[in-house]
This record gives structure tokens, sequence and C-alpha cells, in this order.
């Protein structure tokens, strides 16, 4: 069997799957069930000094559903721990006892100042904990007290607190990240800036689910009202994909730790965020939705696929997509593609033909009987038919080869690389000459 045995900033877990700093990791009850069901780890939710947080006592999630029903996305208005410092230090010295080869990290999230950091941190140290993550990330009430994304959304901030924290602390500084920011690179360099050992990404997008159209609130609605939260879920994995990429292909960062969170719901979500650079993932709404024993098929998944793949460690394959990123203008311009219908395994729907016909490039033909045809002159391969069409694999992309010529443009395909930036058509290219 592949070996899923995760080392993550020097903190060691039996495999590469943490339960994400949320309300499943709020309670000791809650971690130790956790950790009966296979988790390598937790991030324990959100800690901060006491006078603890005060939390609301109506709904405190809305929800995005798929047309099955399926929670798609979770949005929360769930502050940081209301329980008392002292018994949330208690609980994890306890489980770090009684489980000591699992990672325990400890989130945190105290004012801005240099005396507050310095007094929380020595806390938690005493608790055995294998380290920290500060969260940068919240988007919702902690933020409106200069917390939370407030301080991750200035980078000289994060900078500044990494720094406050990496000489007050033997433990490794994790640095979470908000992805309600322009540029991910900018807060990540600031956190490398400041010493910190790692990051994580993301933490949940600032968001209204719903509005309640009887009486016009935002759900989850309190008492008439609502509030923005923050969005978590499957809908967030493209954005959280996209952001983890840019940290591990940007040259300022190479070799920066990333803990990738943000829609981590199967073995092949966690395959895709490691290829992408993470170094583990983090989960929460998929334990929220299915409970903690979700981790197994996780876990049995990832390593059938490496098993299959012969991929023998997790090294093998973190990272293994970043040089396949690049910029739109590197892309190869010379590699042409028409859509093939597989006529048999076809249903005839339609959905192809109506797609492209009314919103696309007007490449299918409809024959008598409905059958479905492309016309390859017209085809930009633009993917679409494969994407609506409901049978997997009956609409396929294939490849035209070097010497044929495109009906398209009547151009002779070729097999040399072209990309924009050597295109006859660059404007920048054409001014030069």
């Amino acid at each position: 069997m592949a070996d899923l045995r995760s080392e993550f900033v020097g903190i060691r877990s039996p495999n590469p799957f943490w339960l994400a700093s949320a309300p499943p990791t709020d309670k000791k009850i809650n971690v130790e069930r956790a950790f009966r069901a296979g988790w390598g780890g937790v991030v324990w939710k959100t800690l901060g000094l006491d006078p603890h947080c005060v939390n609301v006592n109506g709904p405190r999630y809305g929800v995005v559903y798929g047309a099955d029903r399926r929670v798609l996305g979770l949005n929360n208005i769930e502050l940081i721990t209301d329980r008392p410092l002292d018994v949330n230090l208690r609980e994890i010295k306890e489980v770090k006892r009684d489980w000591p080869d699992r990672a325990m990290v400890v989130s945190l999230m105290v004012p801005c100042d240099e005396a507050s950091w310095k007094t929380i941190l020595p806390m938690v140290e005493e608790t055995g904990a294998d380290g920290v993550e500060l969260n940068f990330g919240c988007p919702h009430g902690m933020s409106e007290r200069g917390m939370g994304s407030a301080v991750g959304q200035v980078p000289e901030y994060i900078e500044m607190v990494a720094r406050w924290c990496k000489q007050s602390t033997r433990m490794p500084v994790i640095v979470k990240l908000t992805p309600n920011v322009t540029d991910i690179r900018q807060p990540a360099r600031a956190a490398l800036k400041g010493g910190a050992d790692a990051v994580s990404l993301i933490n949940t997008v600032n968001s209204i689910t719903s509005v309640n159209l009887d009486d016009f609130s935002p759900e989850p609605s309190i008492d008439g009202k609502g509030s923005h939260g923050g969005y978590c879920g499957p809908a967030v994995k493209p954005i959280a994909l996209n952001m983890v990429a840019e940290i591990a292909r940007d040259a300022e960062l190479a070799g920066l730790p990333i803990s990738g969170i943000g829609g981590v719901t199967t073995w092949r979500d966690a395959a895709e965020f490691m290829a992408l650079g993470a170094g583990n993932v983090q989960v929460c709404t998929a334990a929220m939705t299915y409970g903690f024993k979700v981790v197994q098929e996780m876990i049995s998944g990832l390593e059938t696929w490496m098993d299959a793949k012969s991929h023998a460690r997790l090294a093998d394959i973190v990272g293994r997509a970043v040089p396949n990123v690049t910029d739109w203008k590197h892309l190869n311009l010379n590699y042409v593609t028409k859509a093939r219908i597989d006529q048999d395994a076809c249903i005839k729907c339609g959905r192809c033909f109506a797609a492209c016909e009314d919103t696309s490039h007007q490449a299918i033909w409809m024959k008598p009987g409905r059958v479905f045809e492309v016309n390859d002159a017209e085809c930009v391969a633009c993917n679409l038919c494969v994407d609506v069409c409901p049978v997997a694999d009956c609409i396929t992309m294939e490849r035209l080869p070097a010497g044929a010529v495109d009906p398209r443009t009547g151009r002779t395909v070729s097999d040399d690389h072209a990309d924009w930036t050597t295109h006859p058509n660059n404007p920048s290219r054409v001014a030069a000459e």
C-alpha cells in the first residue's frame, strides 16, 4: 500500500487529512471521535483571550444546494470559540497526551498587539500542541473588531504578527490566509518575510448566500436581520486551487509549505490540492455534511489511486502539477482539437446542440432522427458541449495531427509550440516591428 504518513513543517501525522479549525474541532469529545474515525490531525477551533467570545443563539449557517439537495456551500456567521480559554487548553493537553501520534495544531486570534500574542502563546505551548495557526482569514464578526481578515488583508500586519509569534514560541507557526484579497501572493510573501513556517489557505469567502423573500432578511436570519458570513464547501474549491497554485509557483515563495483548504470532499480533491503544491489538506464542510467517517473513504481512495499510479509516498505527488500551471500567453496556440460525438453513447437529449446553437458557435448539426454531428468548420473546440453532456465520455475532444488542415481557419496544423508572445497578431509584437 502507498505510504500516507505525513510530515508538515515537522509535524507528523499518520495521513495528510486534518480537520480544519471549525465547529468539528471545538472540544475534546469531537476531536477524540474524529481521531477514532481516522483523521490524521486537527486544527483546534480558534482560541482567543478571555473574556471569551459570545456567539448567536439562532441559526449560524446558510446553505447553497445542488439540484439533488446536495450541499454545495455553507455560509457561517459563527465566531471563534465561546468556551472558556482554560477549558480549551486543558482539553487540548489531554487529547495530545492520549493521541501522541496525531497532529494537534491550535488556531489563534487575539487583538493585533504584541502583548496579546505573547500572552497566549506560552499557554498553548504548555499543552504540548505541535503548532499554532494564526487565523488571519475569518471575514465576519471578528474582522469588525480588527482581527481575522482585517489583519489578513494588510500584508504589513501579517508580517508583524508572524514575527512576534516566531520570537515568542518554539512551535511551528502557520499563517491562515484570507481569500478576500486581490493577489494572494502578497499576504503569503508577508508571512514568509515575518518568519512563518507555512501558510494555510483558503479561509472562507465573504458572502451572503440567500435572502428570505418573506421578511427580506439575509439568511441565516437572526430576529429579522442577517449579516455577511464566510462561505466554504465544494463551491469554493476552484478558488482555493487557484490560490494554492499561485503561491506554489511564485518564485519569491519557493519552498514555502502549504496546507490546502477549501472544499475537500473526496480523495480526488485532496490529490488535486497536493498536486498543486499543498503538503496536506484540511477539511471542514465534508465532515459537517457526512460525519467524521468520511475520512475513511478519503484514505482508502487516495491509497488505491496512488497504488494504481505507482506513487509510493505523498512526496511523489506534491507539486507535480505546478510546472504545468502557466500564464495564458504561454499556451500553445498551435494545439487544435475538435469535438467528437460517440453516436452509440448518445441519448439524443440535444443539450449539446442547444448550448452550441444558442450560446456558442453553431458548430453542431441536428440531423433527421435527432442525430447530432459536429461541423468542424465552425468548431472552435470550446469544450462547452462536453461540459453540458449528461453522458460521461459521450463527447470528447480529438486533437488534429500535425499537417492536417483546420477546416475552420484553413491553416495547416503545426507541431511547433507557438504562444501569444510570438503570435503575429500580438499587439506588442506588431508595435515592435
